[in-house]
């Protein structure tokens, strides 16, 4: 592989279950390549207790290239880690130097109650966009696409809050656990397109309403959501998401 080698020493929260007490146990590695990306580092440790005999650490997973958003874990304090703009899979060992102790939790929010180790179960986020997150089009073949115009501003505006991996990082660095820019960024990339309008004041309604159901905080205006989203989506969004749910309460008044 190449690149120098380090000892990292890793303090990593198990648990075993949902109800169970989880606590940190701490383990060192020795032969750490400075361009392993970070999830690499943590399939050697568990090659290496797997070889002991004990149970491996349990980390979600998918894509390993900053797409699925199944990576998100706290390290050091900070959801997705120390670099902006970086997915947990994307963060390489690099920015971690000879005989580093790294902490390494879940998200910590009672909506995302833990499976196991640092696996959460964020289906909550599914029930919020399955709550109002589709617009109204017949499926078939596609039309043409000069026949809906869309302003440019608002198409690339639509495409920013798309991009919402729906990772879960901006819940675990909410000091209230709120979940309103993921909400408001699915509220925002459909209410900002025309295929959106139909829906557009039921959409937020229910969406709104589903996302307090799941029992996260209210957002007080922090910005560590945007500070930690690995894609960089904006606070506006939340913003987007207030304007349309006030105008969709006068509406229903």
């Amino acid at each position: 592989m190449g690149g120098s080698n380090m000892t990292i020493h890793l303090k990593i929260w198990r648990q075993e279950g949902p109800e169970a007490e989880g606590r940190f146990e701490t383990y060192t590695l020795d032969q750490v390549n400075e361009h392993m990306s970070f999830l690499e580092m943590l399939d050697v440790l568990n090659e290496q207790l797997v070889t002991e005999g004990k149970l491996p650490v349990e980390f979600d997973y998918d894509c390993r290239e900053g797409i699925c958003g199944s990576c998100n874990m706290v390290i050091n304090g900070k959801a997705h880690g120390p670099k902006r703009l970086t997915a947990v899979c994307q963060l390489h060992m690099r920015n971690y130097s000879d005989g580093d102790t790294i902490v390494i939790e879940p998200a910590r929010a009672a909506a995302f109650p833990v499976i196991r180790d640092l696996v959460v179960d964020r289906s909550a986020f599914d029930r919020i966009i399955e709550a109002g997150g589709y617009v109204s089009v017949k499926t078939g073949s596609a039309p043409e696409a000069n026949t809906l115009p869309v302003d440019q501003f608002n198409a690339n505006k639509a495409f920013d809050y798309a991009t919402c991996i729906g990772c879960g990082a901006c819940v675990a660095a909410c000091p209230n656990s709120s979940a309103s820019l993921f909400t408001g960024a699915k509220i925002a990339h459909l209410n900002k397109l025309p295929q959106g309008q139909p829906e557009r004041k039921n959409r937020v309604l229910a969406m709104v309403e589903q996302m307090e159901k799941e029992g996260f905080g209210d957002c007080s205006n922090f910005a560590e959501c945007e500070a930690v989203c690995p894609v960089g989506i904006s606070i506006s969004a939340i913003a987007e998401m207030r304007r349309d749910y006030m105008k969709a309460m006068f509406d229903d008044n």
